[in-house]
């Protein structure tokens, strides 16, 4: 799909080479007012929202509305858990848990274009001693409303600390689950190839007459490997477990999972000037990780405290921020969302 999509005589696309800029949202209307203060949103607003590189504060279900269809390339996203964040989202309990993602959904469909995907990092809590159903039975609900439950990652959290429960252990991984609207989206592999590891020197050095060639399965399965394919490679596909270590930019925020999870998500499906949403932003991890891959970046969260810490957080990262190692001057495009 062209990057024309969702756009239409209503919309307009403009280039800015300012930073993270900001709207305060007075009933009269939307004006460009201090870099400090984040978007915030009007459900009747006046003017027009500049919805690219910047932040929004406010409900997504309600900001999203004002979003055209086929707009946004990536969303990537950790909601609140169900019955935790209380001090900062209120929490939702684990029975309600679908009825209240539903209708965010719904909303993300209509904006994610065909070929978009959409990554969302959650994890089952635990109620009266078992694993609550609410994250398999949000699955079942997105498929009957046409998303395609492509693909699940899982995130290692490989600096967790030991602990158990009497009949479980420490969570040492989350759920990153791949949404798409389409069976074909669009996909760079080779972008987040690794290095092939200190195993190869070893069992690359003396091959055997099986090595070179195609051994298939002793369990009659139809896979097979050849080994001598691997000889002289340095970078490899991963596989879809992602060994990563959690980190916190600020202990204002209860959970920031490492930059470096959405990095590798805006890699794999985005290309440069691709539009990232993030609606539930908190401190603007997400944000941070497309604004250094040079994508367009949009984060909306209900809480005014957390824009603020995301929009400050851009700002000295686009201070002392590099991209591969060069600064990074902001010539992305800025989608204008039309009056409404």
């Amino acid at each position: 799909m062209s990057d024309d999509a969702g756009k239409n005589n209503n919309n307009e696309y403009k280039t800015e080479d300012e930073p993270t800029r900001s709207i305060n949202s007075p009933r009269r209307g939307l004006e460009l007012d201090s870099p400090q203060l984040p978007l915030v949103f009007d459900a009747q607003p006046s003017g027009r929202i500049n919805i690219s590189n910047n932040i929004i504060c406010g409900d997504c279900e309600e900001v999203l509305k004002i979003f055209p269809e086929n707009c946004v390339d990536l969303i990537f996203t950790s909601p609140p858990y169900a019955d935790q964040r209380n001090t900062t989202y209120g929490g939702i309990n684990p029975d309600k848990y679908v009825e209240w993602f539903l209708p965010r959904a719904d909303e993300f469909f209509r904006v994610l274009k065909p070929t978009g995907s959409f990554v969302l990092n959650i994890k089952e809590r635990v109620v009266d001693g078992e694993r609550h159903t609410y994250v398999l039975e949000l699955i079942l609900e997105m498929r009957k409303r046409g998303w395609l439950w492509t693909e699940e990652y899982m995130w290692h959290k490989k600096n967790s600390h030991p602990g158990k429960w009497p009949n479980r252990f420490r969570d040492n991984w989350e759920r990153l689950l791949h949404f798409t609207k389409n069976r074909r989206f669009q996909m760079f592999q080779d972008a987040v190839m690794a290095p092939v590891g200190d195993w190869a020197q070893e069992r690359l050095k003396n091959l055997s007459e099986a090595d070179k060639r195609r051994d298939n399965s002793r369990v009659g399965s139809g896979f097979g490997k050849n080994v001598s394919n691997w000889v002289g490679r340095e970078k490899v596909y991963p596989s879809n477990v992602l060994h990563m270590a959690t980190e916190c930019y600020n202990r204002q925020h209860s959970a920031v999972f490492p930059v470096a999870l959405p990095e590798w998500f805006i890699k794999l499906f985005t290309k440069p000037g691709d539009l990232i949403l993030d609606p539930f932003n908190g401190s603007g991890t997400t944000c941070v990780a497309a604004k250094r891959l040079g994508r367009n970046y949009l984060g909306i969260d209900i809480s005014q405290e957390y824009c603020q810490l995301a929009v400050e957080r851009l700002s000295k990262d686009n201070e002392n921020g590099s991209v591969n190692g060069r600064k990074k001057k902001n010539t992305n495009e800025s989608f204008v969302c039309p009056n409404h």
